[in-house]
């Protein structure tokens, strides 16, 4: 393995636990420092605007100074970020160092890079493939620990440490070897088309709406379970550990199949985590339903599977953007109307997410196929007219 490599997943593997610490207590950290359902939502929605605004400065920044700078960038703002929370003396420092933690998130796409760069002799779905797995090891132990550790010592305890993995792996990271700068678009070849494509932003209006109902029922889960199931900071823990298994597991497993089926599959199995949320009353039923819950991120494997055979290559970056960017607004949305149907019934949100689930899954079946055909087709005259 290339010794560059093997840093980047020590070093993702490392962060992997430090977020995985916390990620799952953020809503009840905020509800610690006395924001209601309606705040909290606000401010997690907040954070995907932070995490929508950090794309496009990273990926100018990475073209012209290399990929390496912007993930130093990345490590130090989230491991500064992390401190920051865990030294936070009031509800808005804290709430100032959680959206500067959402700033961080720009590193994927020059991590990614990165990546396939220093891979060797390895094919680029291997070396990511096993990049986001050590991710997901580390996030399954970070919950479990992260329980652990705010059952009896506190909320609070639970950044200290997260700061000190952070730490870790950004030390690690600092060692990774330098990559050559690479312009593959020059500037009067950048693709235009895509936004004239009818289809396509039909086709974004669909993800949209996915990603919005399939995202609706996570944010305030963690608030639910211990106000209203009456579940402890460790058991919440270990449920965040099952949910990063879940990730893995749908990934590897059914991350190969027809992406139509996967995606419907994928919406499916949020729902079932909906349903078993809201008419739960066991800690083992949670528990299914968090593992359910890797449903979403193969959904939105297969939504950008899916986008590939709908726009030409040449602008398949383009599209790729133009679909993490409905994520962000998801990301946006999604949270502000949990806490309004929180504050109203706090089983609502599952309710609602459920219902909303077999709404998603018609559109996607009874639009998307035929989005696919007559962009297909269009594509195909373009070509041959060329």
């Amino acid at each position: 393995m290339n010794p560059n490599l093997l840093l980047v997943i020590l070093s993702l593997f490392t962060w992997g636990v430090g977020e995985g610490m916390f990620i799952y207590f953020q809503p009840l950290y905020l509800e610690y420092w006395g924001a209601p359902p309606l705040l909290i939502g606000a401010v997690l929605g907040a954070n995907g605007v932070a995490m929508a605004l950090a794309q496009a400065p990273a990926g100018y920044l990475a073209d012209h100074w290399g990929n390496r700078p912007v993930m130093w960038i990345s490590w130090i703002t989230g491991t500064l970020s992390a401190i920051g929370m865990a030294l936070a003396h009031n509800m808005n420092g804290f709430i100032l160092s959680m959206l500067l933690y959402g700033l961080s998130s720009f590193v994927t796409a020059p991590m990614n890079s990165y990546i396939t760069a220093v891979r060797g002799r390895w094919s680029n779905q291997r070396a990511l493939t096993l990049a986001s797995a050590m991710f997901h090891s580390g996030a399954v132990i970070g919950p479990l620990l992260g329980g652990f550790v705010g059952e009896r010592f506190g909320l609070p305890t639970i950044y200290t440490c997260a700061a000190g993995f952070f730490v870790v792996s950004t030390l690690i990271i600092l060692l990774i070897k330098k990559q050559e700068v690479v312009h593959s678009i020059e500037a009067g070849q950048r693709p235009v088309k895509l936004l004239h494509n009818p289809r396509f932003i039909a086709f974004l209006g669909i993800i949209l709406a996915i990603l919005f109902v399939t995202y609706l029922p996570q944010p305030l889960a963690s608030n639910f379970l211990q106000n209203e199931r009456g579940l402890s900071l460790e058991s919440i823990g270990r449920l965040g550990a099952v949910a990063s298994f879940g990730n893995a597991f749908f990934a590897l497993v059914l991350g190969g199949m027809p992406a139509m089926i996967g995606l419907f599959i994928g919406q499916a199995l949020v729902g079932l985590f909906a349903l078993l949320m809201w008419q739960g009353d066991h800690f083992l039923v949670f528990a299914l339903g968090y593992f359910f819950l890797g449903g979403y991120r193969l959904a939105r494997s297969m939504l950008l599977a899916l986008c590939r055979p709908m726009v030409n290559a040449a602008e398949l970056g383009l599209a790729y953007g133009l679909i993490e960017t409905m994520n962000a607004v998801a990301v946006i949305l999604a949270p502000p109307v949990a806490g309004l149907l929180y504050n109203a019934n706090p089983a609502s949100i599952f309710a609602t997410s459920a219902g909303l689930t077999v709404l998603a899954l018609a559109l996607s079946i009874l639009v998307i196929p035929s989005l696919h055909a007559s962009s297909q087709a269009a594509l195909r005259a373009a070509q041959a007219k060329d």
